[in-house]
């Protein structure tokens, strides 16, 4: 997938967030609805809530320039699973949603020199 949101000069953050944005328009196409972005919560951060279907799921995005640091999934580790779970719980006791089917998903894009985006979307990642 080639993208134009990517400039190589861009700083971490803001490599980051163009990443968020081609994750949103992938998730789009896939008729995923859009509840949240970048949700705050206990110091943390949820990159994007969608329903896929009925399923509430937390979507945790990875951009990376190059494989030099491994692969963008490889970064979600334990540590950084278990807060992604305890901030989707504080959503879902501030918007008061109980019994519903929720699951924790991926989405890993990885640029190469000619800025063409391999995305990797891993449901049920943890």
């Amino acid at each position: 997938m080639e993208n134009s949101l990517i400039n190589r000069k861009q700083s971490a953050y803001d490599f980051g967030k163009s990443g968020e944005e081609i994750a949103l328009k992938y998730l789009k196409n896939k008729k995923y609805r859009i509840v949240a972005k970048s949700f705050r919560f206990f110091r943390g951060e949820i990159d994007i809530i969608a329903y896929d279907q009925n399923t509430l799921v937390f979507i945790e995005v990875k951009t990376r320039k190059n494989k030099k640091f491994g692969l963008p999934e490889e970064s979600v580790t334990p540590l950084k699973q278990r807060q992604i779970r305890r901030i989707a719980q504080g959503f879902l006791a501030k918007n008061n949603l109980y019994d519903i089917e929720c699951r924790f998903d991926v989405l890993s894009l990885l640029f190469n020199e000619k800025d063409d985006c391999e995305i990797n979307h891993i449901q049920n990642a943890f």
